[in-house]
């Protein structure tokens, strides 16, 4: 069997808003098999914000083979919601960075943290990110990436994120 291309090729597009919900519920039953109750509830993340995310021109899609099989979120500073960080502190709080968001993938997909890893340090060199508490694979994965864990953000509707940062200068 040839091997499949995956690729992170452009940003997504509004005729892909459909196909990104199907890997976002596909996520959603991962996150709930491996014990993840909370994150994403219900209506989260709706089409409302990745329309939202194509227009900051900060919605990306993973493909294989042509076929969308996962989804990412790459948008410029400042993110309102790590103004305050609490238990801990930023690595830098005073550059410029990117943060990701709403990392999402099907289960048949393998690799996508790194790709969109690899996708996003090849724009940027600080960068950061939140989990759910109870997400441990995405930790595990932050984690194995050389994220450091900084603190405690809490999002606009007050729940509670842990927050990472990295930092690579050159």
């Amino acid at each position: 069997m040839p091997e499949r291309r995956r690729i992170i090729r452009r940003t997504s597009w509004p005729a892909d808003v459909g196909r990104i919900m199907e890997v976002f519920s596909a996520a959603k039953e991962i996150m709930r098999l491996s014990g993840n109750l909370c994150q994403w509830g219900e209506g989260y993340p709706s089409t409302d914000v990745i329309k939202a995310d194509i227009e900051r021109d900060g919605s990306f899609v993973i493909e294989d083979d042509g076929v969308i099989v996962g989804y990412f979120a790459f948008l410029p500073s400042p993110e309102p919601t790590y103004a305050f960080i609490d238990h801990g502190s930023w690595m830098d709080d005073h550059r410029p960075y990117h943060v990701i968001h709403r990392i999402a993938s099907i289960p048949e997909a393998h690799g996508i943290f790194k790709s969109v890893m690899d996708f996003c340090r090849s724009k940027e060199s600080n960068i950061r990110i939140d989990t759910h508490r109870d997400n441990r694979i995405m930790q595990h994965q932050i984690e194995k990436h050389g994220f450091a864990y900084c603190g405690i953000i809490y999002l606009a509707n007050g729940d509670e994120r842990l927050a990472y940062q990295r930092i690579t200068d050159g």
